[in-house]
C-alpha cells in the first residue's frame, strides 16, 4: 500500500514539475511614433472574448522617451490575441473623447490596421505559437 501511495505521489509531483516549465511566451511591443513624451503608453492583451468587452488577459504600461516605448507581456500561452494601445496623456488609463465622439488621444492595435470606426478583433488578431513574438505598433 505504501508503494502504491508513493508511486502516485511521485507521479503527481513530477507532472506538476513539468507543468511549471511551460511558462508561455513573451510578447514584446515597440512603439516608435508617439507624438510626445507626455503621459505613458497603456496596453491590453485580449482574446476574442475579451476584446472591447471585458477585462484584458494582461495589461502593461511604459514611459515614453524620445517618442519611443517598449512594453512586454509575459507567460502568454499559445493562441490568438489582439493588442490595443493608448497614448494616455492625462494618466486616467482610459480613452478620452471629444464632444463629437472622436478620440482625444492616439491609439493603435496589433497589425496596424487603418480603419474608421471602432476597432475590430479580426483586423488586429495575431497568433502566438511556440516562440516569443516581437511587434511594432504605430499610432
Amino acid at each position: 500500500m505504501k508503494t502504491v501511495f508513493l508511486t502516485i505521489a511521485l507521479t503527481i509531483i513530477s507532472t506538476l514539475g513539468f507543468a511549471q516549465d511551460n511558462k508561455g511566451q513573451t510578447i514584446t511591443v515597440t512603439i516608435e511614433n508617439a507624438k510626445s513624451d507626455d503621459g505613458k503608453i497603456v496596453a491590453s492583451l485580449n482574446t476574442k472574448d475579451t476584446f472591447m468587452k471585458a477585462a484584458p488577459i494582461q495589461s502593461a504600461s511604459a514611459d515614453i522617451k524620445d517618442g519611443k516605448a517598449t512594453l512586454t507581456f509575459e507567460n502568454v500561452q499559445p493562441g490568438d490575441y489582439a493588442i490595443m494601445l493608448l497614448h494616455d496623456l492625462n494618466g486616467n488609463e482610459r480613452m478620452d473623447f471629444e464632444a463629437n465622439g472622436m478620440p482625444k488621444e492616439s491609439y493603435g492595435m496589433s497589425n496596424n490596421p487603418r480603419s474608421f470606426g471602432p476597432p475590430v478583433y479580426e483586423d488586429a488578431k495575431f497568433t502566438v505559437g511556440n516562440e516569443n513574438v516581437d511587434l511594432s505598433i504605430r499610432f
